[in-house]
């Protein structure tokens, strides 16, 4: 545990790329595996779910601190870290443990989760008392699932590929579902990371996913295309479709579905069990699970948005919704149907296709669907047109079809790891994001180097047009992205001078400051006080051209759902 804390201690005083993989380096060849297979689970972004109530963290830092409550409140606002405020109030103690990190997670902490606040209150200080004040931060932050740290998966990759003499896509491809909740790790899984390559590692993967291919963001204009991307001839044009990212697997007779965020989902969509009997073994398709409105088929513009018999994605919050339940009854089965809209064929009888040309995949994976014969599995439409020019047009309909933009994707690319340009190039060519004049009505700091700053806001509309007798500002979104860092210095001070009330951590401000909100998708909301919901919203600009009244109001919000 200590030698992990050291390494979490390092990685957080540096923001130097070399520096951070030297630390991880250095902790990999001196860690004993099982201690190994944690660490690259917590430094990959695993994160177990919270084993300790936080009400019940806070009861027993102010019990053995001495504090009163009211002072532990305000420390822990000044300090904006929760772990880190109570291992700045408890009694400092010397380091006793000599456990390794697997030790502490498997015996020590998992064991915590479901105990009554009253075992939780004989057992926790005993633990605290082992550790030194960095190691007590890190095992608060692993009790609070709050652990994070300023390392990239791509990093943790460079690093163990480094030390084990291994080729990062390698180790990339072997740990994809490393951080699965399904998985814990343990010794024979690090080592497996770490492994030698074999011949017949192929073969024994089982239900492994491969590493995700990622776009970048195309941002130049339509007019300079030619000379950055060459003619539009040399690209696959798609849809960007809004739903969840995933591979579908047929291996060894059973079938798997992984989401990007290489999460097992297979008992989330049991419409796919169908895939079963009809996928070869061997196969492993990417694509896009979406909400989707059936119709009828066989039909030449099916996915044209002015055809009455065009089929039509559902929006993005009604498949969250069902994302969210822990059980998936029938009524919610039938009201938010799934299929995948597949773009593109990872394996083929068996066979690693990625270092295929971007065409031959696509043109095998045609031939794969229609023999397939499965309504849950449909192709991502090709998209044609003259020109550049020609497809610009096309994509202005985005919106009326329920999707983000267009996928770009060069004829001759490889499928390559994550978002790199070595093996060929995605890119994601999206429309503007819708966007409104909202005024900032509530704020609170923020965390990590922001602990001390207010940088989270909620923003609000008017519920009235400019000449109604009487209005008051509705909340609809909160956001903390899209300042620079003076700007946010510059906020931080009016907060902290128009502050008119205090609820916990959240500061009520006088309405004084504009700010242009982008977000990619807004739909209606029973569980929001405005009636409406928006995705991703962040701050695009500061309107200090404008005053308070001519904020946009909840009409402009409605306009935008047609």
């Amino acid at each position: 545990m200590k030698a992990f804390a050291e390494l979490y201690a390092e990685l957080d005083a540096t923001t130097s790329s070399n520096a951070k993989l030297a630390a991880m380096q250095a902790y990999f060849a001196k860690a004993a595996p099982e201690d190994a297979a944690w660490a690259v689970y917590f430094l990959s972004g695993g994160r177990p779910r919270q084993l300790v109530p936080v009400r019940v963290l806070r009861e027993l830092a102010v019990e053995f601190s001495g504090l009163e409550p009211w002072l532990f409140e305000e420390s822990y606002q000044a300090v904006g870290d929760l772990a880190e405020t109570i291992s700045l109030v408890l009694p400092e103690t010397l380091h006793s443990s000599t456990d390794g990190l697997a030790v502490w997670i498997e015996d020590k902490l998992l064991p915590l989760r479901g105990e009554s606040p009253e075992v939780l209150a004989a057992r926790l200080p005993a633990l605290w008392a082992q550790l030194d004040r960095h190691s007590l931060m890190l095992c608060i932050k692993l009790i609070t699932g709050s652990f994070r740290v300023g390392v990239s998966k791509l990093l943790v990759t460079r690093a163990l590929a480094a030390m084990a003499g291994l080729d990062s896509k390698r180790v990339a491809q072997r740990l994809v579902g490393y951080t699965d909740l399904s998985n814990r790790p343990n010794a024979v899984s690090y080592l497996k990371l770490i492994a030698a390559e074999s011949p017949d590692e192929h073969a024994q993967r089982g239900g492994q996913p491969y590493p995700f291919f990622l776009a970048h963001a195309l941002s130049q204009p339509v007019e300079q295309f030619d000379a950055v991307l060459g003619p539009a001839s040399q690209w696959q044009v798609e849809w960007k479709w809004d739903g969840i990212r995933a591979q579908v697997i047929k291996r060894d007779g059973r079938l798997w579905v992984w989401s990007r965020g290489e999460e097992l989902v297979t008992e989330r969509f049991p419409e796919l069990d169908s895939l079963l009997h009809g996928l070869p073994d061997g196969t492993v398709i990417d694509g896009e699970i979406v909400a989707w409105k059936a119709t009828r088929p066989n039909t030449d513009d099916a996915f044209n948005p002015q055809s009455p018999s065009a089929p039509a994605v559902l929006p993005f919050a009604l498949l969250q919704q069902r994302i969210g339940r822990k059980t998936l009854d029938r009524k919610i089965l039938e009201e938010v149907p799934v299929v995948v809209l597949a773009y593109d064929l990872l394996e083929w009888q068996g066979e690693d296709w990625r270092s295929q040309p971007q065409a031959r995949r696509r043109d095998q994976l045609d031939q794969l669907i229609a023999t397939c014969n499965n309504p849950v599995l449909l192709p991502s439409p090709v998209l044609t047109g003259e020109d550049w020019f020609d497809l610009a047009r096309q994509r202005e309909a985005s919106r009326s079809l329920g999707v983000e933009g267009m996928m770009l994707k060069a004829r001759d690319a490889l499928y390559g790891v994550g978002r790199t340009k070595d093996m060929g190039v995605w890119w994601k060519w999206k429309v503007d994001p819708f966007s409104v004049d909202a005024v900032l009505i509530y704020a609170q700091r923020g965390h990590g180097r922001r602990a001390n700053l207010y940088s989270d806001y909620t923003f609000a509309v008017w519920d009235g047009p400019p000449d109604a007798s009487e209005r008051t500002l509705v909340p609809f979104a909160k956001a903390y992205s899209g300042l620079t860092d003076e700007e946010m210095r510059q906020v931080d001070s009016i907060v902290r001078k128009t502050t008119v009330e205090k609820f916990g951590p959240v500061s009520s401000v006088k309405p004084s400051l504009v700010f242009e909100l982008g977000f990619e998708g807004i739909a209606l909301s029973k569980r929001h006080k405005s009636g409406i919901a928006v995705r991703f919203p962040r701050m695009l600009r500061w309107r200090q051209d404008k005053s308070v009244e001519e904020a946009d109001n909840l009409a402009t919000l409605q306009d935008l759902l047609g």
